[in-house]
């Protein structure tokens, strides 16, 4: 099962590798502009970018520190990122699972890892394992999409998304991630809870191609009941849904010093 997840991860963003380069969403300034701020790199660092995907994040840091390693694990990914930052220097690109990174005990300054998480099976082994190529001290930033702490709009949100993606397997809770954090002794420094609006169509069409699939998509938002379409702010026209928002989580940890 595990595998076959995988599997479908390195289809889809074979397929869609040039939509996530280009993706408004993932290629927000202002958004990575604030992830740089809140990791305060130093020039000496070592940084992995895991599941770099277009690279927005192993960019945006590689001007203040000694060295980013952007990895990920659709090697066809990989390498259109690669070909896209080609003229940037001490940036290396490695092909490797967020939940078996290739890399020694202690050895990063820093860890980030952006709009990613919700397509891992084991989101505790990659706790884990950012946990364990972390340097004492070191930090760990992340972004990703989350569920709500409600019950029923968790399943909304997640069944929407795995329709839309067969390669995304869950968002979790700000809940469940603090409880791994715990779990792995990292200690949350700094975080934000904040909804993040997405244009409908770009959204859909960059993981669904199939257009019947990706009118039951609009349709489910359509058909949602009032708190639904309230707490996701869907907001639709004549031609159908425009926009709707969802839960992000930002977070910043530091890993114990002993």
């Amino acid at each position: 099962m595990k595998n076959e997840q995988k599997r479908r991860v390195q289809e889809t963003f074979s397929k869609n590798k040039e939509a996530y380069v280009q993706s408004t969403t993932h290629n927000n300034p202002d958004d990575l502009k604030l992830l740089v701020e809140w990791l305060q790199p130093e020039q000496h660092w070592r940084v992995l970018d895991a599941a770099t995907g277009g690279g927005h994040v192993a960019k945006a840091v590689q001007p203040f520190v000694h060295r980013v390693y952007a990895a990920d694990l659709t090697k066809e990914m990989l390498q259109n990122t690669a070909a896209h930052l080609s003229s940037i220097a001490d940036m290396a690109f490695i092909i490797a699972d967020a939940e078996e990174l290739p890399f020694l005990d202690d050895y990063f300054d820093a860890v980030t890892c952006r709009i990613a998480p919700h397509h891992f099976p084991e989101p505790d082994t990659f706790v884990s394992e950012v946990s364990r190529v972390l340097k004492p001290g070191g930090r760990f930033l992340m972004i990703d999409n989350t569920a709500p702490e409600d019950d029923q709009l968790d399943h909304f949100y997640n069944a929407l998304e795995k329709r839309r993606d067969p390669s995304h397997v869950r968002a979790l809770k700000v809940s469940e991630w603090e409880a791994l954090f715990n779990d792995q002794s990292l200690i949350v420094k700094k975080h934000l809870k904040r909804q993040k609006t997405l244009p409908f169509s770009s959204w859909v069409t960059r993981t669904q191609s199939c257009p019947v699939e990706q009118r039951a998509i609009e349709q489910a938002l359509l058909s949602a009941d009032t708190n639904t379409k309230a707490y996701f702010s869907i907001t639709s026209s004549d031609s159908g849904v425009e926009h709707f928002s969802v839960d992000e989580y930002m977070v910043l940890v530091e890993k114990g010093s002993c």
